[in-house]
């Protein structure tokens, strides 16, 4: 078995080891030594990163009893090697980890909400609370309650106790497992069941702040962030609201304000655009209309260039409405890509949903629609005026 010296001294950064095994699974190149510093993944904490003589560790698990070093290559062969743990990543662990104790600690001890998942993100944490809702007033209230804790600098106490000492302390959550039991107690708050690391007292995880939270399967998860990671989110959130600032030439305390009227000029524009662009496409619906009447002829085709699909289909609408015997189909190429509306007045016969399935099966496009309306696509395998004499020739069958 590995000495695991991460729970003999979580500030270990270095350390010596005898190589055990060198050898290679589905997951890489791994080592087992005969002592590490090196936490595995578990419990929602992440692994360790770091270095084994000159080679980057790139995971830590347990497999089948063993503790797994994946390394980049296989190390140099020696008896003995040196590691070295990236202590920032580590640390910012311990601070997480321990918030999370306190977070779940002050939900349970001030509204009886219990935390069922925890997880350790790359940015930030979550936990996971068996309710339905929370408020704004209770995240502040145990958000508040949390610092204070950090701020009394209370130990973080970790021991190692049989299933029948269990009994003497107020477990925060059933164990399942019934030997090596390890607790972390943060006397008087919180006694709870733990393999992670975390640092020897409630201040050296220096704040905790609640981001935000959301429903989540019939309960509600939690965001948040402790330690380092606090001055990380105000650093960015700093940043954008001075870029915001100088955007919207407006003071911090009235970018709300500024976006809010922002945000309306830009709906009333988008309005007014939308309708611009309806008149200008009656307008050309117009057109065709009066070419179905100069040539005399209830069926019209027309080759578009670059036009949004919404368009297109406004304008078959409003032909076909102004002239109810009439047949539009409107060809649109975009990309690389041909799409197709086939459109009918109230008084034809024929099926739209025929027409274009017709057509379209020769060149292996997909649609759908009714006998009134009908749109699909295809790549652009033939030219603009193919697909026209295409739509020409199914139409005269």
């Amino acid at each position: 078995m590995t000495v695991k010296l991460f729970y003999q001294d979580p500030y270990q950064q270095s350390f010596e080891a005898e190589i055990v095994e060198q050898n290679e699974d589905e997951f890489g190149y791994y080592v087992v030594l005969d002592q590490t510093a090196f936490y595995p993944t578990g419990g929602g904490q992440p692994n360790d990163l770091g270095i084994l003589g000159d080679v980057h560790i790139v995971n830590v698990e347990e497999v089948g009893g063993q503790l797994r070093h994946y390394i980049e290559n296989y190390l140099p062969e020696k008896d003995r090697i040196t590691g070295e743990i990236d202590w920032n990543r580590r640390f910012d662990h311990m601070q997480q980890h321990a918030g999370q104790h306190l977070l779940s600690a002050a939900f349970e001890e001030l509204l009886s909400y219990k935390t069922v998942s925890f997880h350790l993100g790359q940015d930030t944490c979550t936990i996971d609370l068996d309710i339905e809702s929370l408020t704004k007033a209770e995240a502040q209230l145990i958000e508040k309650k949390v610092n204070d804790i950090i701020l009394e600098n209370r130990p973080i106490e970790t021991r190692w106790v049989s299933e029948q000492e269990l009994e003497q302390y107020q477990l925060r959550k059933k164990l399942t497992v019934k030997e090596n039991i390890r607790l972390v107690i943060i006397p008087d708050f919180d006694y709870n069941g733990c393999g992670g690391t975390h640092p020897s007292s409630t201040g050296q995880v220096a704040s905790l702040k609640v981001l935000d939270w959301e429903k989540q399967k019939g309960q509600v998860r939690v965001r948040f962030v402790c330690g380092n990671r606090v001055l990380q989110q105000l650093e960015t959130k700093h940043q954008i609201t001075i870029q915001l600032t100088q955007l919207l030439n407006a003071p911090e305390p009235k970018l709300s304000e500024s976006v809010v009227k922002l945000n309306q000029q830009y709906l009333e524009t988008k309005k007014k655009l939308k309708e611009a662009n309806e008149n200008v496409l009656s307008l050309e619906a117009d057109s065709y209309v009066r070419e179905m009447k100069e040539i005399d002829n209830q069926v019209i085709i027309k080759l578009l260039e670059n036009k949004e699909m919404k368009d297109v289909q406004y304008l078959a609408r409003q032909v076909v409405a102004k002239v109810n015997t009439s047949i539009i189909v409107l060809i649109t190429k975009n990309e690389n890509k041909f799409q197709i509306v086939c459109a009918r007045g109230n008084k034809v016969e024929a099926s739209m949903k025929t027409l274009l399935k017709n057509a379209l099966e020769l060149v292996n496009g997909k649609g759908g629609g009714n006998d009134s309306f009908a749109q699909g696509g295809a790549e652009a395998t033939l030219s603009a005026s193919d697909w026209k004499k295409l739509i020409e020739e199914v139409m005269r069958k």
